[in-house]
């Protein structure tokens, strides 16, 4: 009896085995207003949050804003800025390298990032001399390595520069 005929009969023995419950949302039921956020480096939490109106996202695919109950997703972010709206009305912003957003069902939010940072930590100046510096490396006759290097921090300082304005 070959492996697909085996896993048949058992499923037609025992057929609750296999599947899981499907959750279904109907119109009756309430939904939360608010986000439960989570963002968080490699190495500690950034933020955490329970009420969280609305978060802004630089997704690959387009900026993106989350609210509750948004659709179940998984979004790769590009560098870029991230503002979360706060429940009192105030906001808060940060700068993430990239990374990936995960929106599960129940109105969680994770952000994950390799770098983020609060995006008053940076000073336009210093991105400006930097980007300098960068565009030398580029545009220079350095090493294969050494220029994609820069054309990646090009991409990101450029990136920062158009969040701080």
């Amino acid at each position: 009896m070959n492996s697909l005929r085996v896993a048949r009969s058992a499923l037609r023995a025992r057929p609750t085995a296999f599947r899981a419950p499907l959750q279904q949302r109907g119109y009756a039921d309430v939904a939360s207003d608010k986000i439960r956020l989570s963002l968080a480096l490699p190495h500690q939490a950034i933020y955490k949050s329970q009420d969280v109106v609305q978060v802004n996202i630089p997704a690959e695919s387009g900026e993106m804003g989350v609210l509750a109950s948004h659709v179940p997703s998984i979004e790769q972010l590009k560098p870029g800025l991230v503002e979360i709206i706060e429940e009192a009305g105030g906001s808060k912003q940060f700068f993430l390298s990239g990374g990936f957003a995960t929106v599960q069902p129940d109105s969680q939010l994770s952000i994950n990032a390799v770098e983020g940072f609060p995006l008053e930590d940076f000073s336009a100046e210093a991105v400006r001399n930097q980007i300098q510096e960068a565009q030398k490396v580029a545009g220079g006759s350095g090493s294969e390595q050494d220029i994609a290097e820069a054309k990646i921090e090009l991409e990101v300082l450029e990136s920062l520069q158009a969040s701080l304005k």
